[in-house]
């Protein structure tokens, strides 16, 4: 079995919504003196461990479980390589109206970039708005130009876990991660996107645990 040890902040939190509930997120902002942003990843966890319950337009309620629960420890047992999807890549050389295209073929709101095998940055479909709304044109500007770069970049890699993906996604507020690995082509190490780990991944996770 797997323990989780709670933070003291975490702690505080889960204290304070037994003495409040039900209580906004705004108003344990406010009772710990922090911003909102600095709390989502720890009512996120909290929430996903099943110690809160968020109840939409209502706030959240403390559900009276253990912090350690199925759900919690199937999460932190399966691994980004066995539930991520295939990449979408394209280079720097391609153009914007190429990118485009592919972003609605395939149905993604985030393209990873590559030179030469090797990942250099993500290009997103505000990234995509900004270059079209500036005047540029589509297919002479390439991707490379508008795309944002490494280390900019947050990515993670195949065997971290689906709880470490989900909380990072929240955190950094984007809708997908590069999984990357380093690789060795042609006697030189290189940074390659092998997979991708969006909120869907993270979605069907949680409904697949929840019917188990």
């Amino acid at each position: 079995m797997i323990y989780i040890e709670l933070s003291n902040r975490q702690k505080k939190i889960i204290k304070i919504v037994q003495e409040n509930e039900p209580i906004t997120s705004e108003q344990i902002a406010k009772n710990l003196n922090v911003t909102r942003a600095t709390l989502r990843p720890d009512l996120a966890i909290l929430t996903m461990m099943g110690v809160l319950d968020a109840r939409p337009k209502v706030g959240y309620f403390y559900s009276g479980k253990s912090a350690v629960n199925i759900i919690a420890q199937e999460v932190k047992n399966i691994k980004v390589k066995d539930m991520m999807s295939i990449p979408i890549i394209v280079t720097e050389e391609s153009s914007v109206y190429d990118g485009i295209v592919t972003l609605f073929l395939e149905d993604v709101g985030t393209i990873f970039v590559v030179s030469n095998g090797s990942f250099t940055g993500i290009v997103s479909r505000k990234d995509f708005l900004k270059s079209v709304m500036g005047g540029a044109d589509m297919n002479k500007v390439p991707i490379g130009m508008i795309m944002t770069r490494t280390p900019n970049v947050v990515t993670i890699s195949p065997e971290e876990n689906a709880l470490v993906a989900a909380i990072k996604i929240i955190e950094h507020e984007v809708d997908s991660l590069p999984v990357v690995e380093k690789v060795e082509e042609a006697g030189k190490e290189i940074v390659k996107v092998i997979g991708r780990i969006s909120k869907s991944n993270i979605t069907k996770l949680f409904v697949e645990l929840c019917k188990e």
